[in-house]
């Protein structure tokens, strides 16, 4: 006999999916202003060049919010990660381990102090929050 309700089901499962990102990124925009602006100041951080050479570069008056992927050290497969960022900024923001503001995180306050060598990153949250 074969057994009814597989349908009913797949239906109460894709509701609560849509449900619950609804409700992720409502709790989202509770946190992010409405407007796009950027933040006050800069984000230096150090990264090996593709020649194997130490290099610098910086986020000067990041767009906030939003997430802001390096272009250095975009690519995984291709270079290491970015380290001993410094937010100079008048923002808190987010650091993230890998690309597109996922992986492992931590948070800088504004004007804080610069990060260690250890501290690796190739993605920021401008998070908008002074």
């Amino acid at each position: 006999m074969a057994r009814s309700g597989g349908r009913g089901r797949d239906r109460r499962t894709a509701r609560a999916r849509t449900l619950s990102t609804t409700l992720g990124a409502l709790a989202l925009l509770a946190f992010v202003p409405v407007s796009t602006s950027a933040a006050t100041g800069d984000l230096p951080y150090h990264y090996i060049g593709l020649d194997g050479t130490p290099q610098s570069a910086t986020l000067h008056d990041p767009a906030s919010p939003g997430c802001i992927t390096l272009p250095e050290v975009a690519d995984p497969g291709t270079s290491e990660p970015a380290f001993a960022p410094y937010n100079d900024t008048d923002e808190w923001v987010m650091v993230f381990t890998e690309p597109d503001c996922t992986g492992d995180s931590w948070t800088m306050r504004p004007h804080g102090n610069p990060a260690t060598d250890r501290h690796t990153l190739r993605s920021v949250l401008m998070t908008g929050r002074h």
